[in-house]
Protein backbone atom coordinates (compact mmCIF):
# COMPACT_ATOMS: atom_id res chain seq x y z
CA UNK A 1 0.00 0.00 0.00
CA UNK A 2 0.93 3.62 -0.95
CA UNK A 3 0.52 6.18 1.65
CA UNK A 4 1.17 9.52 1.58
CA UNK A 5 4.37 11.64 2.98
CA UNK A 6 3.38 13.79 5.84
CA UNK A 7 6.51 15.56 7.00
CA UNK A 8 8.95 16.86 5.10
CA UNK A 9 11.13 15.79 2.57
CA UNK A 10 14.54 14.90 3.40
CA UNK A 11 17.61 16.75 3.32
CA UNK A 12 19.40 14.66 1.44
CA UNK A 13 16.99 14.02 -1.67
CA UNK A 14 18.14 14.96 -5.34
CA UNK A 15 18.35 18.15 -6.62
CA UNK A 16 15.02 18.67 -9.06
CA UNK A 17 13.90 22.10 -10.61
CA UNK A 18 10.95 23.18 -9.26
CA UNK A 19 9.53 25.94 -12.07
CA UNK A 20 7.23 28.25 -10.30
CA UNK A 21 4.58 30.69 -11.87
CA UNK A 22 7.52 33.21 -11.83
CA UNK A 23 10.29 31.93 -11.57
CA UNK A 24 12.78 28.91 -11.28
CA UNK A 25 13.72 27.48 -8.02
CA UNK A 26 16.43 24.50 -6.47
CA UNK A 27 14.01 22.41 -4.41
CA UNK A 28 17.03 21.11 -2.32
CA UNK A 29 17.79 24.42 -1.13
CA UNK A 30 13.80 25.26 -1.11
CA UNK A 31 13.27 22.44 1.83
CA UNK A 32 16.55 22.56 3.72
CA UNK A 33 17.38 26.24 4.05
CA UNK A 34 16.10 27.96 6.90
CA UNK A 35 12.80 30.34 6.75
CA UNK A 36 14.10 33.05 3.85
CA UNK A 37 14.32 36.84 4.54
CA UNK A 38 10.88 37.86 3.28
CA UNK A 39 9.51 35.10 5.49
CA UNK A 40 11.26 36.23 8.03
CA UNK A 41 10.08 40.13 7.73
CA UNK A 42 6.96 38.88 7.03
CA UNK A 43 6.47 37.00 10.57
CA UNK A 44 7.41 39.95 12.24
CA UNK A 45 4.12 41.44 10.27
CA UNK A 46 1.98 38.64 11.02
CA UNK A 47 -2.04 38.21 10.32
CA UNK A 48 -3.81 38.37 13.45
CA UNK A 49 -6.57 35.83 13.09
CA UNK A 50 -8.28 37.03 15.80
CA UNK A 51 -9.23 40.61 14.16
CA UNK A 52 -10.69 39.62 10.96
CA UNK A 53 -12.45 42.20 8.81
CA UNK A 54 -16.20 41.75 8.13
CA UNK A 55 -15.24 43.67 4.88
CA UNK A 56 -13.67 41.44 2.09
CA UNK A 57 -10.52 43.10 0.77
CA UNK A 58 -10.42 44.10 -2.75
CA UNK A 59 -10.09 41.49 -5.51
CA UNK A 60 -7.25 43.10 -6.95
CA UNK A 61 -5.61 42.72 -3.31
CA UNK A 62 -6.70 39.59 -3.00
CA UNK A 63 -5.75 38.30 -6.58
CA UNK A 64 -1.98 40.09 -5.33
CA UNK A 65 -1.48 37.99 -2.28
CA UNK A 66 -3.36 34.64 -4.34
CA UNK A 67 -0.01 35.60 -6.89
CA UNK A 68 2.48 35.74 -3.90
CA UNK A 69 1.45 32.82 -1.95
CA UNK A 70 1.16 30.69 -5.19
CA UNK A 71 4.78 32.08 -6.28
CA UNK A 72 5.88 31.39 -3.47
CA UNK A 73 4.58 27.51 -2.94
CA UNK A 74 5.59 26.74 -6.80
CA UNK A 75 9.32 27.57 -5.67
CA UNK A 76 8.57 25.47 -2.87
CA UNK A 77 9.72 28.43 -0.47
CA UNK A 78 7.16 26.75 1.89
CA UNK A 79 8.00 28.74 5.01
CA UNK A 80 7.30 32.04 2.70
CA UNK A 81 4.26 30.60 1.58
CA UNK A 82 3.05 29.21 4.79
CA UNK A 83 3.83 32.95 6.59
CA UNK A 84 0.76 34.48 3.70
CA UNK A 85 -2.01 32.44 5.58
CA UNK A 86 -3.54 32.50 8.68
CA UNK A 87 -1.99 29.43 10.28
CA UNK A 88 1.51 29.07 9.31
CA UNK A 89 1.98 26.34 11.62
CA UNK A 90 -0.50 23.84 10.59
CA UNK A 91 0.35 25.63 6.70
CA UNK A 92 4.26 24.28 6.35
CA UNK A 93 3.38 20.71 7.35
CA UNK A 94 0.74 20.44 5.30
CA UNK A 95 2.50 21.88 2.15
CA UNK A 96 5.14 19.91 3.01
CA UNK A 97 3.19 16.40 2.91
CA UNK A 98 1.96 18.16 -0.25
CA UNK A 99 5.21 17.21 -2.06
CA UNK A 100 6.01 14.31 -0.42
CA UNK A 101 3.11 12.21 -0.76
CA UNK A 102 2.93 13.53 -4.72
CA UNK A 103 6.36 13.15 -5.37
CA UNK A 104 6.45 16.41 -6.68
CA UNK A 105 8.93 17.41 -8.95
CA UNK A 106 7.05 20.68 -11.08
CA UNK A 107 4.15 22.75 -9.79
CA UNK A 108 3.13 25.38 -11.60
CA UNK A 109 0.05 27.78 -11.32
CA UNK A 110 -2.15 29.56 -14.02
CA UNK A 111 -5.90 31.68 -14.83
CA UNK A 112 -5.20 33.16 -11.09
CA UNK A 113 -8.71 35.51 -11.27
CA UNK A 114 -10.71 36.84 -8.18
CA UNK A 115 -14.10 35.20 -7.73
CA UNK A 116 -15.79 37.89 -6.22
CA UNK A 117 -16.72 37.62 -2.22
CA UNK A 118 -16.20 33.90 -0.67
CA UNK A 119 -19.69 32.21 -0.31
CA UNK A 120 -17.94 29.42 2.48
CA UNK A 121 -15.92 31.52 4.29
CA UNK A 122 -17.70 34.78 5.67
CA UNK A 123 -15.99 38.48 5.10
CA UNK A 124 -13.45 36.65 2.21
CA UNK A 125 -12.51 37.21 -1.45
CA UNK A 126 -12.79 34.05 -3.28
CA UNK A 127 -9.92 33.65 -5.54
CA UNK A 128 -9.89 30.69 -8.16
CA UNK A 129 -6.66 29.11 -10.01
CA UNK A 130 -5.05 26.45 -12.06
CA UNK A 131 -2.65 23.89 -11.32
CA UNK A 132 -0.71 21.71 -13.03
CA UNK A 133 1.91 19.11 -10.66
CA UNK A 134 4.11 17.08 -12.32
CA UNK A 135 3.93 13.25 -9.54
CA UNK A 136 5.48 10.30 -9.27
CA UNK A 137 4.32 8.57 -12.90
CA UNK A 138 2.37 11.17 -14.07
CA UNK A 139 1.10 14.86 -14.79
CA UNK A 140 -2.32 15.84 -12.53
CA UNK A 141 -3.82 19.06 -13.42
CA UNK A 142 -7.25 20.35 -11.38
CA UNK A 143 -8.88 23.72 -10.68
CA UNK A 144 -8.67 24.81 -7.43
CA UNK A 145 -9.61 28.34 -5.18
CA UNK A 146 -8.50 29.97 -1.56
CA UNK A 147 -10.33 32.59 0.64
CA UNK A 148 -8.74 35.37 1.69
CA UNK A 149 -8.90 36.96 4.75
CA UNK A 150 -8.23 41.07 5.81
CA UNK A 151 -7.51 42.04 9.34
CA UNK A 152 -9.09 45.00 10.66
CA UNK A 153 -5.17 46.61 10.93
CA UNK A 154 -5.33 46.13 6.42
CA UNK A 155 -3.09 42.92 6.89
CA UNK A 156 -4.58 40.19 4.62
CA UNK A 157 -4.09 36.52 4.17
CA UNK A 158 -5.04 33.18 2.67
CA UNK A 159 -7.42 31.11 4.94
CA UNK A 160 -5.18 27.94 5.68
CA UNK A 161 -7.53 24.15 5.20
CA UNK A 162 -6.45 21.21 3.41
CA UNK A 163 -8.67 22.49 0.57
CA UNK A 164 -6.37 24.81 -0.04
CA UNK A 165 -4.27 21.43 -1.17
CA UNK A 166 -6.93 20.14 -3.19
CA UNK A 167 -10.98 21.22 -3.11
CA UNK A 168 -12.63 19.32 -0.22
CA UNK A 169 -9.26 17.42 1.02
CA UNK A 170 -10.44 16.56 4.91
CA UNK A 171 -8.30 18.00 8.01
CA UNK A 172 -7.25 14.45 8.49
CA UNK A 173 -6.64 13.52 4.78
CA UNK A 174 -3.70 14.08 2.67
CA UNK A 175 -2.45 13.39 -1.03
CA UNK A 176 -1.01 10.53 -2.79
CA UNK A 177 0.86 10.16 -6.59
CA UNK A 178 2.40 6.85 -7.79
CA UNK A 179 0.86 2.71 -6.98
CA UNK A 180 -3.02 3.58 -5.84
CA UNK A 181 -3.86 2.72 -2.54
CA UNK A 182 -6.38 -0.42 -2.74
CA UNK A 183 -9.29 1.82 -0.81
CA UNK A 184 -9.15 3.90 -3.46
CA UNK A 185 -9.81 1.55 -6.08
CA UNK A 186 -13.70 0.72 -6.37
CA UNK A 187 -13.84 -3.05 -6.37
CA UNK A 188 -17.17 -4.97 -8.17
CA UNK A 189 -19.85 -7.00 -7.13
CA UNK A 190 -20.59 -9.80 -9.76
CA UNK A 191 -22.17 -12.55 -9.96
CA UNK A 192 -21.39 -15.97 -9.53
CA UNK A 193 -20.01 -16.55 -12.87
CA UNK A 194 -17.44 -13.88 -11.84
CA UNK A 195 -17.75 -11.24 -14.96
CA UNK A 196 -21.64 -9.96 -14.53
CA UNK A 197 -20.90 -6.38 -12.62
CA UNK A 198 -24.99 -6.69 -10.00
CA UNK A 199 -25.02 -2.90 -10.26
CA UNK A 200 -26.21 -3.26 -14.28
CA UNK A 201 -29.10 -5.13 -12.91
CA UNK A 202 -31.85 -2.28 -11.25
CA UNK A 203 -32.95 -4.25 -8.54
CA UNK A 204 -29.73 -4.89 -7.59
CA UNK A 205 -27.68 -1.27 -7.70
CA UNK A 206 -28.63 -0.60 -3.85
CA UNK A 207 -27.47 -4.10 -2.62
CA UNK A 208 -24.35 -4.21 -5.00
CA UNK A 209 -23.45 -0.75 -3.42
CA UNK A 210 -24.17 -2.21 0.27
CA UNK A 211 -21.65 -4.81 -0.44
CA UNK A 212 -18.76 -3.11 -2.26
CA UNK A 213 -18.76 -1.55 1.11
CA UNK A 214 -19.12 -4.03 4.09
CA UNK A 215 -17.66 -7.24 2.01
CA UNK A 216 -13.89 -8.13 1.60
CA UNK A 217 -13.00 -7.72 -2.48
CA UNK A 218 -10.65 -10.34 -3.73
CA UNK A 219 -7.81 -10.43 -6.85
CA UNK A 220 -7.47 -7.33 -8.85
CA UNK A 221 -4.34 -5.38 -9.86
CA UNK A 222 -3.71 -1.76 -8.66
CA UNK A 223 -2.97 1.27 -11.04
CA UNK A 224 -1.06 4.39 -10.89
CA UNK A 225 -2.87 7.87 -10.76
CA UNK A 226 -3.40 10.30 -7.59
CA UNK A 227 -5.64 9.53 -4.68
CA UNK A 228 -7.05 10.88 -1.73
CA UNK A 229 -5.79 8.78 2.19
CA UNK A 230 -7.07 8.67 5.31
CA UNK A 231 -4.55 8.99 8.74
CA UNK A 232 -4.04 6.28 8.38
CA UNK A 233 -2.94 5.87 4.92
CA UNK A 234 -5.88 3.67 3.19
CA UNK A 235 -7.10 4.63 0.32
CA UNK A 236 -10.47 7.59 0.38
CA UNK A 237 -11.12 8.10 -3.04
CA UNK A 238 -9.06 7.87 -6.69
CA UNK A 239 -8.67 11.66 -8.02
CA UNK A 240 -6.59 10.92 -11.00
CA UNK A 241 -6.04 7.84 -12.79
CA UNK A 242 -2.40 7.69 -14.82
CA UNK A 243 -2.41 3.82 -15.80
CA UNK A 244 -5.09 1.59 -14.85
CA UNK A 245 -5.59 -1.53 -12.72
CA UNK A 246 -7.71 -4.06 -12.75
CA UNK A 247 -10.56 -4.29 -10.40
CA UNK A 248 -10.62 -6.40 -7.69
CA UNK A 249 -14.03 -8.24 -7.55
CA UNK A 250 -16.60 -9.50 -4.87
CA UNK A 251 -18.19 -12.77 -6.03
CA UNK A 252 -21.67 -13.39 -5.18
CA UNK A 253 -24.56 -16.46 -5.78
CA UNK A 254 -26.45 -14.25 -7.81
CA UNK A 255 -26.94 -16.12 -10.98
CA UNK A 256 -26.61 -14.19 -14.12
CA UNK A 257 -29.00 -14.90 -16.31
CA UNK A 258 -31.95 -16.10 -13.36
CA UNK A 259 -31.31 -12.48 -12.45
CA UNK A 260 -31.89 -10.97 -16.05
CA UNK A 261 -35.09 -13.32 -16.30
CA UNK A 262 -36.00 -12.26 -12.68
CA UNK A 263 -35.83 -8.33 -13.60
CA UNK A 264 -38.26 -9.23 -16.52
CA UNK A 265 -40.77 -11.30 -14.84
CA UNK A 266 -41.70 -8.37 -12.17
CA UNK A 267 -42.36 -6.31 -14.63
CA UNK A 268 -44.87 -8.91 -16.77
CA UNK A 269 -47.47 -7.28 -18.37
CA UNK A 270 -50.22 -9.47 -16.30
CA UNK A 271 -49.40 -8.04 -13.76
CA UNK A 272 -50.03 -4.23 -14.66
CA UNK A 273 -47.81 -2.29 -13.27
CA UNK A 274 -48.40 -3.54 -9.93
CA UNK A 275 -45.41 -3.85 -7.09
CA UNK A 276 -44.17 -7.45 -7.04
CA UNK A 277 -41.15 -8.80 -5.44
CA UNK A 278 -39.36 -12.35 -6.08
CA UNK A 279 -36.42 -14.55 -4.75
CA UNK A 280 -34.60 -17.28 -6.20
CA UNK A 281 -32.98 -19.89 -4.14
CA UNK A 282 -30.72 -23.22 -4.94
CA UNK A 283 -32.73 -25.27 -2.53
CA UNK A 284 -29.18 -27.83 -2.23
CA UNK A 285 -27.48 -25.10 -0.93
CA UNK A 286 -29.29 -22.01 0.11
CA UNK A 287 -27.46 -19.71 -2.27
CA UNK A 288 -29.40 -16.75 -3.17
CA UNK A 289 -29.92 -16.99 -7.39
CA UNK A 290 -32.01 -13.97 -8.27
CA UNK A 291 -33.84 -11.00 -6.27
CA UNK A 292 -36.05 -8.44 -8.29
CA UNK A 293 -38.53 -6.08 -7.68
CA UNK A 294 -40.78 -2.97 -8.54
CA UNK A 295 -42.17 -0.50 -6.42
CA UNK A 296 -41.88 2.78 -5.24
CA UNK A 297 -41.29 1.12 -1.33
CA UNK A 298 -38.03 -0.54 -1.73
CA UNK A 299 -37.03 -3.90 -1.65
CA UNK A 300 -39.85 -5.77 -1.27
CA UNK A 301 -38.56 -9.05 -2.24
CA UNK A 302 -36.72 -9.40 0.89
CA UNK A 303 -37.96 -6.64 2.72
CA UNK A 304 -41.60 -6.62 2.03
CA UNK A 305 -42.87 -7.88 5.31
CA UNK A 306 -47.30 -9.05 4.11
CA UNK A 307 -49.64 -11.37 5.36
CA UNK A 308 -48.64 -14.30 3.21
CA UNK A 309 -51.85 -16.14 2.93
CA UNK A 310 -52.30 -19.62 2.25
CA UNK A 311 -49.12 -20.25 1.20
CA UNK A 312 -48.29 -20.89 5.32
CA UNK A 313 -50.58 -23.99 4.77
CA UNK A 314 -46.81 -25.60 4.18
CA UNK A 315 -46.02 -24.73 7.85
CA UNK A 316 -49.22 -25.72 9.25
CA UNK A 317 -49.62 -29.00 7.72
CA UNK A 318 -46.21 -29.72 8.76
CA UNK A 319 -47.35 -28.82 12.21
CA UNK A 320 -50.40 -31.11 12.32
CA UNK A 321 -47.70 -33.57 10.68
CA UNK A 322 -45.39 -33.52 13.49
CA UNK A 323 -46.85 -32.24 16.39
CA UNK A 324 -50.47 -34.44 16.21
CA UNK A 325 -49.36 -37.49 13.81
CA UNK A 326 -51.93 -36.37 11.03
CA UNK A 327 -50.93 -37.81 6.99
CA UNK A 328 -52.13 -36.06 4.24
CA UNK A 329 -55.31 -38.68 4.42
CA UNK A 330 -56.41 -37.04 7.69
CA UNK A 331 -59.82 -35.57 7.97
CA UNK A 332 -60.06 -31.96 6.68
CA UNK A 333 -63.68 -31.08 6.65
CA UNK A 334 -64.13 -28.14 3.84
CA UNK A 335 -66.80 -25.99 5.05
CA UNK A 336 -68.06 -22.65 3.56
CA UNK A 337 -67.48 -20.41 6.86
CA UNK A 338 -66.09 -21.49 9.88
CA UNK A 339 -66.23 -19.50 13.53
CA UNK A 340 -63.53 -19.46 16.04
CA UNK A 341 -63.03 -17.43 18.70
CA UNK A 342 -65.85 -15.15 17.67
CA UNK A 343 -64.09 -14.71 14.30
CA UNK A 344 -66.02 -15.97 10.76
CA UNK A 345 -63.54 -17.07 8.50
CA UNK A 346 -64.42 -17.81 5.10
CA UNK A 347 -62.85 -19.68 1.99
CA UNK A 348 -61.93 -17.83 -1.47
CA UNK A 349 -64.49 -17.58 -4.41
CA UNK A 350 -64.35 -20.92 -6.14
CA UNK A 351 -63.65 -23.41 -3.24
CA UNK A 352 -66.58 -25.76 -3.02
CA UNK A 353 -67.71 -27.34 0.00
CA UNK A 354 -66.85 -30.70 1.09
CA UNK A 355 -67.15 -32.39 4.60
CA UNK A 356 -65.27 -35.56 3.30
CA UNK A 357 -62.27 -33.30 2.60
CA UNK A 358 -58.90 -34.60 3.63
CA UNK A 359 -55.53 -32.21 4.35
CA UNK A 360 -54.16 -33.31 1.21
CA UNK A 361 -57.68 -32.22 -0.74
CA UNK A 362 -58.25 -29.40 1.27
CA UNK A 363 -54.16 -28.33 0.58
CA UNK A 364 -54.62 -28.62 -3.25
CA UNK A 365 -57.95 -26.36 -3.26
CA UNK A 366 -56.93 -24.17 -0.77
CA UNK A 367 -59.66 -24.67 1.73
CA UNK A 368 -59.16 -22.19 4.51
CA UNK A 369 -61.60 -23.35 7.15
CA UNK A 370 -60.38 -27.30 6.65
CA UNK A 371 -56.99 -25.79 8.21
CA UNK A 372 -58.66 -23.51 10.72
CA UNK A 373 -60.68 -26.47 12.18
CA UNK A 374 -57.69 -28.91 12.18
CA UNK A 375 -54.91 -26.19 13.52
CA UNK A 376 -57.34 -24.72 16.34
CA UNK A 377 -58.86 -28.43 17.26
CA UNK A 378 -56.06 -30.43 17.40
CA UNK A 379 -53.15 -27.63 18.46
CA UNK A 380 -55.11 -24.52 20.29
CA UNK A 381 -57.68 -26.38 22.32
CA UNK A 382 -55.19 -29.26 23.22
CA UNK A 383 -52.71 -25.87 24.17
CA UNK A 384 -50.14 -25.66 22.28
CA UNK A 385 -51.45 -22.12 20.35
CA UNK A 386 -47.54 -21.56 19.84
CA UNK A 387 -47.07 -24.94 17.80
CA UNK A 388 -47.41 -23.17 14.13
CA UNK A 389 -43.97 -20.61 15.65
CA UNK A 390 -42.47 -23.69 16.97
CA UNK A 391 -42.64 -25.29 13.67
CA UNK A 392 -41.19 -22.41 11.72
CA UNK A 393 -38.63 -22.02 13.78
CA UNK A 394 -37.67 -25.51 14.75
CA UNK A 395 -38.11 -26.88 11.32
CA UNK A 396 -38.25 -23.78 8.71
CA UNK A 397 -35.38 -21.88 10.63
CA UNK A 398 -37.41 -19.03 11.07
CA UNK A 399 -34.98 -16.25 12.60
CA UNK A 400 -33.06 -13.34 12.23
CA UNK A 401 -30.94 -13.88 9.40
CA UNK A 402 -27.94 -12.20 7.81
CA UNK A 403 -27.79 -13.23 4.29
CA UNK A 404 -24.25 -11.55 4.10
CA UNK A 405 -22.32 -8.28 2.72
CA UNK A 406 -24.72 -6.07 5.25
CA UNK A 407 -27.46 -6.25 3.18
CA UNK A 408 -30.62 -5.76 5.44
CA UNK A 409 -33.87 -8.28 5.31
CA UNK A 410 -36.93 -8.07 7.41
CA UNK A 411 -37.30 -11.00 9.82
CA UNK A 412 -40.54 -12.70 9.16
CA UNK A 413 -43.14 -13.23 12.67
CA UNK A 414 -45.39 -15.58 13.55
CA UNK A 415 -45.59 -14.95 17.28
CA UNK A 416 -45.55 -17.64 19.72
CA UNK A 417 -48.15 -16.10 22.31
CA UNK A 418 -51.25 -15.28 19.62
CA UNK A 419 -54.24 -14.08 21.45
CA UNK A 420 -57.97 -13.77 20.10
CA UNK A 421 -58.88 -14.51 16.28
CA UNK A 422 -55.34 -14.63 15.67
CA UNK A 423 -54.68 -17.89 16.91
CA UNK A 424 -57.33 -18.75 14.09
CA UNK A 425 -56.03 -16.73 11.24
CA UNK A 426 -52.45 -18.02 11.86
CA UNK A 427 -52.88 -21.37 10.31
CA UNK A 428 -54.07 -19.50 7.09
CA UNK A 429 -51.41 -17.22 6.83
CA UNK A 430 -53.53 -14.03 8.25
CA UNK A 431 -53.83 -12.23 11.63
CA UNK A 432 -50.33 -11.24 12.87
CA UNK A 433 -48.52 -13.66 11.02
CA UNK A 434 -45.79 -11.76 8.35
CA UNK A 435 -43.29 -13.03 6.08
CA UNK A 436 -41.12 -11.77 3.07
CA UNK A 437 -40.95 -13.65 -0.05
CA UNK A 438 -37.22 -14.40 0.54
CA UNK A 439 -38.49 -16.60 3.65
CA UNK A 440 -41.25 -17.95 1.65
CA UNK A 441 -38.87 -19.29 -1.14
CA UNK A 442 -36.68 -20.63 1.84
CA UNK A 443 -39.59 -22.52 3.15
CA UNK A 444 -40.32 -24.37 -0.39
CA UNK A 445 -36.45 -24.72 -0.35
CA UNK A 446 -36.77 -26.90 2.85
CA UNK A 447 -39.49 -29.08 1.75
CA UNK A 448 -37.57 -29.88 -1.60
CA UNK A 449 -34.31 -30.26 0.30
CA UNK A 450 -35.99 -32.29 2.86
CA UNK A 451 -33.52 -29.90 5.48
CA UNK A 452 -33.17 -25.87 5.73
CA UNK A 453 -30.28 -24.02 4.28
CA UNK A 454 -30.96 -20.72 5.28
CA UNK A 455 -29.99 -18.42 2.52
CA UNK A 456 -27.04 -15.94 1.55
CA UNK A 457 -25.89 -14.06 -0.93
CA UNK A 458 -21.80 -14.37 -0.58
CA UNK A 459 -20.63 -17.86 -0.80
CA UNK A 460 -18.67 -18.07 2.35
CA UNK A 461 -21.27 -16.43 4.19
CA UNK A 462 -21.82 -18.11 7.94
CA UNK A 463 -25.40 -19.83 7.50
CA UNK A 464 -27.27 -20.20 10.67
CA UNK A 465 -29.15 -24.22 11.09
CA UNK A 466 -32.57 -25.37 12.20
CA UNK A 467 -32.97 -26.87 15.69
CA UNK A 468 -33.98 -29.72 14.16
CA UNK A 469 -33.91 -31.40 10.67
CA UNK A 470 -37.37 -31.59 8.88
CA UNK A 471 -38.61 -35.56 9.25
CA UNK A 472 -38.28 -38.04 5.78
CA UNK A 473 -42.15 -38.53 6.42
CA UNK A 474 -43.24 -35.14 6.31
CA UNK A 475 -40.79 -34.02 3.75
CA UNK A 476 -42.55 -36.43 1.85
CA UNK A 477 -46.01 -35.77 2.59
CA UNK A 478 -45.37 -31.96 1.89
CA UNK A 479 -43.58 -32.85 -1.61
CA UNK A 480 -46.49 -35.07 -2.69
CA UNK A 481 -49.26 -32.13 -1.83
CA UNK A 482 -47.43 -29.57 -3.33
CA UNK A 483 -47.01 -31.44 -6.57
CA UNK A 484 -50.72 -31.56 -6.52
CA UNK A 485 -51.10 -27.93 -6.13
CA UNK A 486 -49.31 -27.50 -9.17
CA UNK A 487 -50.76 -30.17 -11.00
CA UNK A 488 -54.62 -30.20 -10.58
CA UNK A 489 -54.94 -27.63 -7.60
CA UNK A 490 -54.57 -23.70 -7.88
CA UNK A 491 -51.40 -23.32 -9.46
CA UNK A 492 -51.97 -25.67 -12.02
CA UNK A 493 -53.41 -23.12 -14.44
CA UNK A 494 -49.97 -21.32 -14.60
CA UNK A 495 -47.28 -24.53 -13.48
CA UNK A 496 -49.02 -27.47 -14.63
CA UNK A 497 -47.05 -29.36 -17.17
CA UNK A 498 -43.85 -28.39 -15.47
CA UNK A 499 -41.97 -31.45 -14.41
CA UNK A 500 -40.72 -32.17 -10.95
CA UNK A 501 -42.82 -29.36 -9.61
CA UNK A 502 -44.71 -28.26 -6.68
CA UNK A 503 -46.18 -25.47 -5.23
CA UNK A 504 -48.22 -23.60 -2.89
CA UNK A 505 -50.68 -20.41 -3.43
CA UNK A 506 -51.63 -17.44 -1.39
CA UNK A 507 -54.17 -15.00 -1.77
CA UNK A 508 -53.90 -12.22 1.76
CA UNK A 509 -56.14 -9.74 2.43
CA UNK A 510 -54.84 -6.39 3.85
CA UNK A 511 -56.95 -3.45 4.71
CA UNK A 512 -58.74 -2.73 1.07
CA UNK A 513 -56.91 -5.03 -0.94
CA UNK A 514 -55.43 -7.80 -1.70
CA UNK A 515 -51.58 -9.71 -2.07
CA UNK A 516 -51.10 -12.25 -4.75
CA UNK A 517 -48.48 -15.04 -3.33
CA UNK A 518 -47.04 -18.31 -5.14
CA UNK A 519 -43.94 -20.40 -3.79
CA UNK A 520 -42.98 -23.10 -5.74
CA UNK A 521 -39.73 -25.40 -6.72
CA UNK A 522 -38.66 -27.56 -9.23
CA UNK A 523 -35.34 -30.07 -9.93
CA UNK A 524 -33.34 -26.52 -9.24
CA UNK A 525 -34.47 -23.73 -7.44
CA UNK A 526 -36.83 -22.55 -5.33
CA UNK A 527 -38.96 -19.64 -6.03
CA UNK A 528 -41.55 -17.03 -4.47
CA UNK A 529 -43.74 -14.32 -5.21
CA UNK A 530 -45.87 -11.69 -3.89
CA UNK A 531 -47.40 -8.78 -5.58
CA UNK A 532 -48.91 -6.30 -4.16
CA UNK A 533 -52.83 -5.72 -5.17
CA UNK A 534 -53.02 -9.17 -6.83
CA UNK A 535 -56.67 -10.46 -7.13
CA UNK A 536 -55.38 -14.18 -6.35
CA UNK A 537 -51.20 -16.00 -6.07
CA UNK A 538 -51.88 -17.81 -9.67
CA UNK A 539 -53.20 -15.06 -11.43
CA UNK A 540 -50.72 -12.93 -9.82
CA UNK A 541 -47.92 -14.09 -8.59
CA UNK A 542 -47.96 -17.12 -10.67
CA UNK A 543 -46.88 -15.23 -13.82
CA UNK A 544 -43.51 -14.45 -12.18
CA UNK A 545 -43.12 -17.82 -10.47
CA UNK A 546 -43.27 -19.63 -14.24
CA UNK A 547 -41.26 -17.38 -15.65
CA UNK A 548 -38.11 -18.57 -13.38
CA UNK A 549 -39.02 -21.99 -13.28
CA UNK A 550 -38.50 -21.88 -16.91
CA UNK A 551 -36.13 -19.67 -17.28
CA UNK A 552 -37.66 -17.20 -19.55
Amino acid sequence: MNRAAKGGMAGTCTALLVLGGYGAYNMVHGLTSGPSGEAQTKAAHSFDPAAVSTSPPSDAKSVKLTRAFLNSWSRQHLDAAASDTDAPGTATPALQGYTGGLRLTKLTFGHVVSAGPSTVTSGATKVTFDVTAKVADGTWTYSSAVAVLQSTDGRLAVHWNNSVLYPGLGDDQSLTAGKLPEGATTAEVVASDGRTDLSTFSSLRDIAATIRHNARPEGGSTGTGVAVVDSGGDGVKTLKVFSKGRAPKIRTTIDAHLQAVAESAVKDSPLQGKPAGTVALDWKTGHILAIAHTGADGDIAINGIKSPGSTMKIITSAALFDKVGLTPSSPAPCTDSLTANSQTFHNDPGVTANQAATIAQAFTVSCNTSFIKDGFHYLVTNGDASALHDEAVNVFGMGSWSIGGGVATTDPSIPADVQGGDQAAQFIGQGTVTATPLFMASVAATVRNAGFEQPIILPEQHQETAPQQISGRTAGYLQSMMRGVATSGTAAPRLGGLAGVGAKTGTAEEADHTNGWLTAYNSRIAVAALVEGGSSGVNSAGYVVRHLLTGS
